[in-house]
């Protein structure tokens, strides 16, 4: 998630730079961010720092998930946060931008099932990656996000929950 969010945040905020407006902070995945969310937010010293929390589905209740993420996190109300779930996975967001992905993999635009999937609502697909190793041709996630991501044109993007998420970082920003 961060090779594909460290192409498209300058995109959507060009005013905003990494490390400075925002940090993006891994996590080993869904287990590692669980234990060390609640820590890592209490124990974060910048006054004004704002949380954006971001974490697949993978096909579970999104409230449910959400709820969680909120009773792990147990911020206090001076760190404002919000909690985004990616439906259903991060493949879904590279695949909301069609364009962005036949710029990266040209020969995505070739498959013979592209023009189905152009019709679909990518938040839906429960395979989401698996639809786009088929388009792409490869099995590297990390550089897939990465490549999508430097040709994304976030507005452009159909995923709903990828909208959403743009909105929650707008207006973390904008309560700086």
């Amino acid at each position: 998630m961060g090779a594909f969010l460290r192409g498209v945040l300058p995109a959507a905020f060009p005013q905003r730079q990494e490390d400075v407006d925002w940090i993006l902070i891994g996590h080993q995945g869904r287990t590692d961010l669980e234990q060390s969310i609640g820590r890592k937010a209490r124990a974060w010293s910048e006054p004004n720092a704002r949380f954006m929390i971001t974490r697949d589905n993978d096909g579970g209740d999104c409230r449910a998930l959400k709820t969680k993420l909120v009773d792990l996190l147990g911020a206090p109300p001076e760190r404002p946060f919000k909690i985004r779930i990616v439906c259903q996975e991060l493949e879904s967001w590279l695949l909301g931008d069609l364009e962005a992905l036949t710029k990266a993999y040209p020969q995505a635009k070739r498959h013979a099932s592209f023009r189905t999937w152009s019709k679909r609502d990518p938040d839906t697909l429960t395979n989401a990656s698996d639809v786009l190793r088929q388009l792409t041709g490869t099995r590297a996630k990390v550089q897939r996000a990465e490549t999508i991501g430097r040709h994304s044109e976030p507005k452009d993007n159909r995923s709903l929950s990828f909208q959403t998420f743009l909105s929650g970082m707008r207006t973390l920003f904008s309560e700086k």
